[in-house]
């Protein structure tokens, strides 16, 4: 399994960007994807997952973030728009496959103010 994020940078308050995360080595239609950060000094945490046919957020992106997915191209991505300051961190994704989490190397965001 190997998970490459792409997309993050320096962005301003108000405004978007928009993460990918190539999978390879398994059937990635079947499988729960998700997308975490990690702030400095603080935990990772999740922002949004994917199960296939259902999705679900953190409360704090609801309604400004959206997962989604392009099986043909084993492609995830994360639409963030109207950033926030405190949506500064390192973001990766997650693939939970046969029992296992598999994590990317991570693509910072920073939202400057």
């Amino acid at each position: 399994v190997q998970l490459v994020e792409s997309g993050g940078g320096l962005v301003q308050a108000g405004g978007s960007l928009r993460l990918s995360c190539a999978a390879s080595g398994f059937t990635f239609s079947i499988y729960t994807m998700g997308w975490y950060r990690q702030a400095p000094g603080k935990q990772r945490e999740l922002v949004a997952v994917d199960y296939g046919t259902t999705t679900n957020y953190a409360d704090s992106v609801k309604g400004r973030f959206t997962i989604s997915r392009d099986n043909a191209k084993n492609t995830m991505y994360l639409q963030m728009n109207n950033l926030k300051p405190e949506d500064t961190a390192v973001y990766y994704c997650n693939a939970y496959v046969r029992t296992r989490d598999y994590w990317g190397q991570g693509t910072q965001v920073t939202v400057s103010s």
